[in-house]
């Protein structure tokens, strides 16, 4: 009865460990394919996604690039819009080919593109120096000397203008600026000669024998500046005039 039951208990034993055995040996293989399964997933999912790229043909998006005009700042000209900066001290704006009685002043006409203008001043485009006067007339020539721009006298040539005025006569502004401070000047006597000096935009000058009223400040047109210094005391029979005298040296009388 014992020997039975022994033999029993084994062949309850040995079932159990091949089941167990069997059981094991499923598991592992239902492991293998899973992970079989996913290696596959994976490598269709990168085939995939190389394919796309590969194949992708849409167009990229361009971005245009601006084209920047690069300018030098030397090569940029300011020029005026409008004609008011040559109307406004008596001008007019023509082509430069055709002839100007007066002179021509740069920078002051609007350019077109087909034409090269500037402004023409005319003849006398300044009022009246000296109070009294019709006209700005130049000292003629007497025992002293000429008055005529570039004429002889002295030691060189006279690099100014001398308008007629008389003893104590006042002057009068020739145009609006303003008054820049005294100046003064001697001849070849070594005889001191002092005024003042007004400028604007477009003009300066220097104007010598008068005695201002004031050296600093605006001036308008037509406005007492002074009077002229008698020359008769100094000078017997010279001209009584005032000097009128270009800041840069050039010739006034196409202005006066």
């Amino acid at each position: 009865m014992r020997m039975l039951l022994r033999v029993c208990l084994i062949a309850a034993l040995l079932v159990c460990y091949v089941l167990l055995s069997c059981a094991s040996e499923h598991k592992k293989r239902k492991g293998e394919e899973f992970q079989s399964s996913d290696k596959n997933t994976d490598s269709t999912i990168q085939v995939k996604r190389n394919y796309t790229r590969a194949h992708d043909r849409r167009p990229k998006v361009v971005t245009r690039r601006k084209t920047v005009k690069k300018t030098g700042s030397k090569n940029i000209s300011m020029e005026p819009r409008s004609d008011t900066g040559c109307t406004k001290l008596g001008g007019i704006c023509q082509p430069k080919r055709l002839i100007c009685q007066g002179q021509y002043l740069k920078d002051k006409c609007s350019r077109a593109k087909t034409q090269n203008r500037q402004c023409c001043m005319p003849v006398g485009a300044w009022s009246v120096l000296c109070a009294g006067h019709h006209n700005n007339r130049v000292r003629a020539c007497d025992v002293h000397g000429c008055g005529a721009f570039n004429s002889r006298g002295g030691k060189g040539f006279h690099k100014a203008v001398d308008l007629v005025c008389d003893d104590y006569g006042i002057v009068n502004a020739p145009f609006s600026g303003s008054l820049a401070g005294p100046v003064s000047q001697k001849d070849h006597a070594g005889i001191q000669y002092d005024g003042v000096k007004l400028l604007n935009d477009v003009h300066c000058v220097k104007i010598f024998n008068i005695r201002p009223y004031r050296y600093i400040g605006p001036a308008a047109q037509g406005e007492p500046l002074g009077y002229v210094l008698p020359l008769q005391e100094r000078f017997s029979g010279i001209t009584s005039h005032l000097e009128l005298q270009m800041c840069d040296g050039t010739d006034p009388s196409p202005l006066i």
